[in-house]
């Protein structure tokens, strides 16, 4: 639906300035620039928060054709923006909200909202399975059930829909009042009450209290008797009074009384009991998670009046969900996005939308099935796939699948269809493939798990997961600490500590860092080839990669005046490329203390005449760093270090009629020394989610996990040894699993014999005897597990700071040490 700019302005309550098209119609919600789909009908929200002000994202909006925004305050120069309207509102977050709640409110059709602590994705995911064949749903994408991703999922409702299926997520108290206008459920769904976000809340009471407020006006709520807080609040709060139940239990009499519950190697038999009659099924899922998470759908499809035979027949071919996009190595240097689990018009959406932050290849392949259960005709639908493809930048296409080959020609791009998965498996060559970012986007029954096994490339089972997501948090986390106007450079040197290297400069350029700092000029050739434009400082710069860095418009670190010399001379001779009479940007380094480089302070005279009289060279940053901004007992001496670096920097800047940037403060010092933040702040292992203190890595997510496997058990004899130089000893019988991981992968010869530890079903495997070079051997006498299963060497449960104490060091060096063979997977939640 499409509704005018100047009825959205009386719904929200806004006033309406500019001189702007007052006839234009809206029909696209715009929070985030970085996904502008159709400029002329995009009604764009700049949206405040702690951590960003999306305000200044309306001069590139506007360059790119958006002229309709809601703002809580003007532009400084409006005159800058000549066919602009802007919607003036005190908050716009809630004046998004007020809009949805208003086109959500021109629909009559069904509507399930579901809350809880856990399983709201999952349970609306296969909700949308089970009841795809019989109505054309709308729902949440992915997991949008935030204060804006809850407004957003509504705005999709469209005359065509017959059911809603969205979910809530709160974090604090007031939250769900806003959500629970929005949504208006006609039919709850409460999955469970747990621990998340329990430090808002003042107890399990209120947090239950907050989650019911999304169905103070539905007709009838689903959920487990078994969470006792849940049935007093509804017993004890009148408001209810005239909700409808329809409950489930495991222990006391219920609308669905669970009974007996039979698990095999692959699925899970449940046998109950419903209006007196025996009922059972079987979901392909041994977890305790899915099974609560497949009784709440069961106890839904039972309410909706769906016979018993018919809801066991669709449980049994229940799919998994994927929760997150993962980017891998493929074959031929191409990149692999897999997200083969589901394809579906909103879910596609989102996944293009990752596709285009991988900017290491220009040309961007999708492999796409057929789209089921969509509520469309096929021509209608393949028409908006097209014009999505289109206006994301994909540049070829792979059909699979008949419905798809059937409409090829509405595909404006390079592409080849194939009836089949097989058909397509069958025609395979790997030189369909070479040096492109390709993305899996398949429904479960086309099996695409087997197109993503010949496209990945071959690795060994130890692998290193990086959380994208994580790493996003960690860096709003930070932002949030600084004034606003503050720049952020962030440090990707040394394979962004392990971590990678375009995958990493990717996220961060496509959320917004300022600059990147690298080890050495060939790091950051590596990233400008990949496709990174942000500016990049070279803190190592060597003389023979001068020229290259001029060429690749990287930035130095000049500590002295050697450096500077010859940097100035390598300037000199690639001038006559140079536009104009623009100079190169350098960076001055100045030593305040730590006495590892940089220029003193009997220099800076010296320094300023150098530079004030070079052609070729201009101060793009002044700059020091902090020795012990991490512990408090050099907190003094920071101090200093802060005010030296103030004097210092001031006494050059004054002496340049351009701004020159100033910083000092690393991950630790944007913590605690906000008294030192000037210009910019130099962002390193804190986005990799290791704090300077307890306080702070409690606010900060865990980014890598380092995985390997079992690949055999054996039995070792009392009194036999274990490993090289026959170090280890069996003092009683053992059972020991040998692993796939060595010190040639980054696992230091010193966890051997006992010092280290590894987590296998949640229990510490002590390493016995020495680690190999590519092997090491774990005790797993009292814990039951087989070959090929997950071992943990260290990740959320096992961090990687008790490896770092271990070994006496540093989870810089455990983080960094993890060799490049270990294969990198990069997800996104």
């Amino acid at each position: 639906m499409s509704y005018s700019i100047t009825d959205i302005a009386v719904v929200i309550g806004a006033r309406l300035e500019g001189n702007g098209n007052r006839e234009a119609f809206i029909n696209q919600l715009l929070i985030d620039s970085r996904k502008l789909l159709s400029p002329e009908s995009s009604l764009f929200f700049a949206i405040r928060g702690d951590r960003h002000d999306a305000h200044r994202f309306i001069p590139d909006l506007y360059e790119k054709g958006v002229m309709q925004f809601v703002v809580s305050s003007l532009p400084v120069d409006p005159a800058l923006y000549p066919k602009a309207n802007f919607l003036l509102v005190p908050d716009t977050l809630r004046a998004l909200q007020k809009l949805s709640s208003w086109h959500r409110h021109h629909f009559q059709i069904p509507v399930i909202g579901i809350t809880g602590s856990n399983g709201k994705t999952i349970v609306k995911e296969w909700l949308y399975q089970l009841l795809r064949e019989d109505k054309n749903i709308v729902r949440s994408p992915k997991s949008f059930n935030s204060q804006v991703g809850v407004p957003l999922s509504v705005w999709q409702m469209s005359a065509d829909h017959e059911l809603g299926i969205f979910e809530a997520g709160i974090s604090m108290p007031g939250e769900m009042e806003h959500l629970e206008s929005i949504i208006s459920p006609t039919l709850g769904l409460l999955t469970n009450i747990g621990q998340a976000h329990d430090e808002n809340f003042t107890g399990l009471a209120q947090k239950v209290e907050e989650k019911l407020i999304l169905f103070r006006q539905a007709e009838v709520l689903v959920y487990c008797k078994d969470y006792l807080p849940v049935k007093e609040a509804l017993e004890t709060n009148e408001e209810y009074e005239k909700l409808s139940v329809f409950t489930w239990s495991r222990k006391t009499k219920a609308d669905l009384q669970i009974g007996k519950i039979n698990r095999t190697a692959t699925d899970t038999d449940i046998q109950g009991v419903y209006q007196n009659r025996f009922v059972r099924l079987k979901i392909p899922f041994t977890d305790e998670a899915s099974l609560e998470n497949a009784i709440h759908c069961w106890a839904v499809m039972l309410h909706l009046g769906y016979e018993q035979e018919q809801i066991a027949a669709r449980m049994e071919f229940l799919s998994p969900v994927a929760m997150r996009l993962e980017l891998k190595e493929g074959i031929n240097n191409c990149s692999i996005i897999n997200d083969s689990y589901n394809s579906d018009l909103g879910s596609l959406s989102i996944a293009l939308d990752f596709l285009n932050q991988q900017k290491q290849h220009p040309k961007k392949t999708l492999i796409l099935s057929d789209i089921l259960q969509s509520g469309k005709s096929e021509e209608s639908l393949y028409s908006e796939v097209a014009e999505l493809l289109l206006r994301k930048g994909v540049t070829r296409i792979i059909g699979v699948g008949e419905a798809i080959s059937r409409q090829s020609g509405k595909f404006p791009m390079e592409y080849s269809f194939y009836p089949s998965t097989a058909e397509f498996l069958r025609q395979y060559n790997p030189s369909f493939f070479r040096d492109e970012t390709i993305l899996l986007k398949g429904a479960r029954s086309f099996g695409f798990e087997e197109i993503g096994k010949v496209l990945q490339q071959k690795a060994h089972e130890t692998v290193m997961e990086v959380n994208l997501s994580a790493i996003v948090h960690n860096l709003n986390y930070y932002r949030s600490k600084l004034p606003s106007g503050t720049k952020l450079m962030a440090m990707v040197k040394a394979f962004s500590y392990g971590s990678g290297s375009f995958e990493i400069a990717n996220v961060l350029q496509f959320h917004h860092a300022d600059y990147l700092a690298v080890a050495y000029a060939d790091e950051g050739i590596e990233l400008r080839k990949a496709g990174i434009t942000l500016p990049i400082m070279v803190m190592n710069p060597e003389e023979q990669s001068y020229d290259s860095m001029i060429q690749y418009n990287l930035e130095p670190e000049i500590f002295s005046f050697r450096v500077l010399g010859l940097f100035d001379e390598a300037a000199r001779r690639n001038r006559m490329g140079m536009e104009g009479d623009r100079k190169l940007p350098i960076h001055i380094k100045l030593d305040t203390g730590m006495h590892r480089l940089g220029f003193e302070e009997k220099e800076i005279n010296e320094l300023i005449v150098r530079i004030r009289n070079s052609k070729s060279l201009s101060i793009r940053s002044v700059f020091s760093h902090l020795a012990g901004s991490d512990e408090a007992e050099h907190d003094g001496f920071t101090h200093l270090q802060i005010q030296r670096f103030d004097a210092m920097s001031r006494a050059i800047t004054q002496h340049f009629n351009y701004p020159v940037l100033r910083h000092i403060l690393n991950s630790a010092g944007i913590s605690r020394f906000p008294s030192g933040v000037f210009d910019m702040v130099r962002l390193g292992i804190g986005l990799y989610g290791i704090g300077a203190s307890e306080e702070e890595q409690a606010h900060l997510q865990h980014v890598s996990t380092l995985k390997t496997t079992i690949s055999q058990i054996r039995q070792i004899p009392q009194g036999d040894s274990i490993g090289y130089s026959r170090k280890g000893l069996a003092s009683h019988p053992m059972q020991i699993a040998t692993v796939p991981i060595g010190y040639a992968d980054g696992l230091s010869r010193k966890l051997s014999n006992g010092r280290g530890r590894m987590l296998v079903h949640g229990k510490m495997a002590p390493i016995v005897g020495n680690v190999c070079m590519d092997m090491c051997m774990i005790d797993i006498t009292d814990i039951a597990a087989q070959e090929g299963e997950e071992v943990i060497v260290f990740g959320e449960e096992y961090p990687i700071q008790r490896i770092a104490k271990d070994l006496g060091t540093i989870p810089y060096e455990v983080l960094t040490n993890v060799s490049r063979r270990v294969k990198r997977v990069y997800f996104q939640e």
